[in-house]
């Protein structure tokens, strides 16, 4: 007996990622193209400007980026002058990441395109559905921390 066939089109961790993806592409060639941002950095732009300041650390576990990514998109984004670094009272060994003056402008003017890009992907899906729709992403990330800290699943549970 032949196994049975994974349909990726209906296999749900991939329409997950496929959806994303489609969506992080299209945001991310807008972005390139007007700001010379890449994901990453905007991700970045946005935590830090909606946190005001934030240790690299933290960027990794809000985002779920791994350390790497938020290294190096930390470290362009310095380096262009949109972000500062201070000493972490909190942490000797780390530091705060908070936007300069030039990056609080960026993100200023990033914070309504990125509104109205949002509202124009989710057009096709009511108020009522785009609720449903952060409820049930909001119960997957919820769910999948619990399975993280019960250590993971294997590929015969459920």
């Amino acid at each position: 007996m032949a196994p049975p066939l994974l349909r990726l089109a209906t296999f749900l961790p991939y329409r997950l990622s496929f959806t994303s993806n489609a969506v992080s592409e299209m945001i991310a060639s807008r972005y390139q193209a007007r700001f010379g941002l890449s994901v990453p950095e905007w991700r970045l732009i946005a935590v830090i400007g909606e946190q005001k300041r934030i240790a690299q650390q933290e960027i990794c576990r809000i985002t779920r980026m791994d350390k790497v990514t938020v290294s190096r998109a930390a470290m362009a984004l310095a380096n262009r002058k949109l972000v500062e670094r201070q000493d972490n009272p909190a942490d000797k060994r780390s530091h705060l990441l908070l936007l300069s003056k030039a990056g609080a402008a960026l993100y200023a003017d990033i914070v309504p395109r990125a509104a109205a890009m949002e509202q124009s992907v989710f057009a096709c899906l009511t108020a009522d559905e785009r609720a449903q729709l952060m409820d049930l992403l909001g119960r997957i990330d919820s769910h999948v921390d619990e399975l993280i800290r019960a250590g993971g699943i294997d590929e015969g549970e459920s």
